[in-house]
């Protein structure tokens, strides 16, 4: 049976292929609520936004090399949202000086078929968890603070597990390529989070699923 059409749109009010500016840390579940009054104090929103997703990983192997990955992102707390699909690439090389990773970052909104349509195209779905925390921005900064929850029976999202006993941050800026200055601008945003919570330049490919 064929898979149903799939629609692929834009995310609004954003330009589809970015760069991603990176920096990652995790804080403690007891740390949680005075990372969270330092950010409300930092940041343009003072109460964030709260969401809670359920985050699919599709792998496609080639004959050869890494294995093509996608992510199937859906929310939770607004079931009639659309679907979220995005691309996140290798990070570059580039000068080691840069404060953050740096990657190509692909992300369009897509309707809620897109499961069905990637199984259809050959992908086969790797593992999946759900995420839920919070959103704060400082201009063109994200800031998410989540926490990260294994599916113990698949495509149950009410059957989880926590990971961890501390919750992930991740501080991050979409911006066309060769924006490195923004990258300074994380860096001196971070200083203000230590030393509840230490922002760093992690390498995802170095980092087990």
């Amino acid at each position: 049976m064929e898979a149903p059409p799939v629609t692929v749109m834009p995310v609004t009010g954003g330009t589809i292929n970015m760069m991603e500016y990176l920096l990652q840390g995790s804080v403690l579940d007891q740390a949680l609520e005075s990372l969270l009054h330092r950010l409300r104090g930092l940041c343009d929103n003072m109460e964030p936004e709260s969401f809670t997703d359920h985050e699919l990983v599709y792998l496609l192997k080639g004959q050869q090399g890494n294995p093509f990955i996608l992510r199937a992102r859906r929310s939770l707390s607004q079931p009639t949202a659309p679907w979220h699909l995005r691309y996140l690439g290798q990070p570059e090389v580039g000068d080691k000086s840069r404060h953050a990773l740096v990657r190509n970052c692909v992300d369009v909104a897509a309707s809620h078929s897109l499961p069905e349509f990637l199984n259809e195209m050959g992908f086969r779905m790797d593992h999946e968890f759900v995420s839920n925390g919070h959103i704060f921005r400082k201009g063109a900064m994200k800031i998410v603070v989540s926490k990260l929850s294994r599916i113990l029976v698949p495509g149950n999202t009410d059957n989880t597990e926590r990971l961890s006993l501390s919750f992930l941050v991740e501080l991050s800026v979409l911006a066309p390529a060769g924006q490195d200055t923004v990258s300074e601008d994380m860096r001196s945003f971070a200083e203000q989070l230590k030393p509840l919570v230490h922002l760093e330049k992690i390498d995802p490919s170095k980092q087990r699923h």
